[in-house]
């Protein structure tokens, strides 16, 4: 009777396990998060993207047109608030920013391509200027003491 029930146990054991695995696997996407993928009948070489357009303002959550032979599909896609628009789809490695320049009070580093996505258009090199911080100056008074 004994063993009748640890018999009975195992396989109510095993198929739970069984079935919990089967679970696994059919939600199991190798880790990536479930992105909408343009049509398999087209390579990437043979998607056409447009620009990212934004929902709201000139960066954050948006959609992109996908076109492959006569499908066409709306993916979603983001430009990060911190990005300049004329190059939004390209990605580039800048250097340290240079000095001041008090006649234009700014300051300008260089950008080398590192790579393009979505098929977009690049300059291999860029050059970006922002105003220069405006000096404080510390009193006496300001000064932590030791």
């Amino acid at each position: 009777m004994q063993s009748l029930l640890s018999v009975t146990l195992l396989l109510l054991l095993a198929l739970t396990a069984t079935a919990e695995a089967n679970k696994r696997a059919k939600n199991h996407n190798g880790g990536r998060h479930d992105k909408s993928k343009p049509a398999p009948e087209c390579t990437s070489a043979e998607m056409q993207y447009g620009k990212c357009v934004p929902e709201t303002g000139d960066c954050g959550e948006g959609m992109r047109e996908a076109n492959c032979k006569d499908r066409s599909d709306k993916i979603p896609c983001k430009i990060p608030c911190n990005w300049k628009k004329d190059i939004s789809d390209c990605k580039y490695k800048f250097g340290p920013w240079g000095a001041c320049d008090a006649a234009t009070n700014a300051k300008s580093r260089s950008g080398t391509l590192k790579r393009a996505l979505f098929n977009a258009e690049c300059q291999t090199t860029v050059k970006v200027s922002k105003p220069c911080a405006p000096k404080v100056r510390k009193t006496r008074g300001d000064k932590k003491l030791n």
